[in-house]
């Protein structure tokens, strides 16, 4: 095993300016309305979030579809692999994953319910088995 070396104080100070404004680093969620693909389909990565987190937000973004006339949605859930949530004997195995609990909260939820036409597995090409098609009625 190598001992790591220790940082420099130059070093330390460039890191110390880098992070206070990483202009560098891509955030997922900003502009997370301008993601409508050529299809008119509008996309969204729940990766990272919790359900709760995941709920509030597909909510969100439903909405946001259906005012600005958006017929489809993919949303990128994941396959539930890296859960952490098979080790904890309080939450079911399937609906501690956003790839079943998403499907399961828009269907249950009343006001969402109304929004929706479909509720499918993408193609393979979309995400298969880790992502979701949404399809949303014209008002």
């Amino acid at each position: 095993m190598t001992k790591k070396k220790d940082i420099n104080q130059e070093n330390k100070k460039i890191w110390e300016e880098y992070i206070k404004n990483p202009s560098d680093i891509y955030d997922k969620d900003q502009n997370s309305y301008n993601k409508i693909q050529k299809s008119g389909r509008f996309k969204f990565d729940l990766h990272g979030f919790t359900l709760d987190e995941a709920n509030i937000k597909v909510k969100e973004i439903i909405n946001h579809c259906i005012k600005n006339k958006i017929r489809e949605l993919l949303l990128i859930t994941g396959k539930g692999i890296h859960s952490s949530t098979d080790g904890d004997a309080y939450i079911s195995k399937d609906l501690g994953k956003l790839k079943y609990s998403v499907p399961e909260f828009i269907k249950t939820n009343s006001e969402l319910k109304k929004l929706i036409i479909s509720i499918n597995d993408a193609e393979k090409k979309d995400g298969g088995a880790g992502a979701i098609v949404i399809k949303l009625k014209s008002l």
